[in-house]
């Protein structure tokens, strides 16, 4: 397992894997607080699926698994498990509000195309599953 230190604001935060920004961590600490689990973090995971091939999922969880790298940001536990991590290495979780309400994005740099509800998206040689691409962003 990794452990990173706290990055501050003055940190280079290009050698952390993985970071949140501060909206992004005002919505996680007030999520943390309310899920009644002590030590939680937010957990980053991709999985297969979606309409362009990977799909993000958030979770408030307080397992540390074996493998697991585990980043303080900002005063939040991220945590991002080793078959997630090379997929959103460098990326920031961040909160977004809009006229359809507000949810939890992630700026992902190694993303090279996604869709247009930004929950899913493929990286340079990840070839769609076969079906997707096809079912809109409504499949979800």
């Amino acid at each position: 397992m990794t452990q990173l230190a706290d990055l501050t604001p003055t940190q280079n935060t290009a050698v952390s894997p993985i970071t949140i920004s501060e909206k992004g961590a005002e919505r996680a600490i007030a999520a943390i607080a309310g899920s009644g689990k002590e030590n939680a973090g937010v957990r980053l995971f991709v999985k297969s699926g979606g309409c362009s091939g990977y799909q993000y999922g958030m979770a408030i969880d307080d397992r540390q698994l074996d493998g697991d790298t585990v980043v303080y940001d900002r005063g939040v536990k991220l945590v991002v498990d080793p078959m997630s991590l090379p997929l959103v290495k460098g990326g920031e979780i961040d909160f977004i509000e809009n006229m359809m309400g507000g949810g939890f994005t992630v700026n992902n740099p190694n993303a090279t195309s996604g869709c247009g509800c930004g929950h899913s998206f493929r990286t340079d040689g990840a070839a769609a599953q076969e079906g997707e691409g096809s079912g809109g962003c409504a499949s979800h």
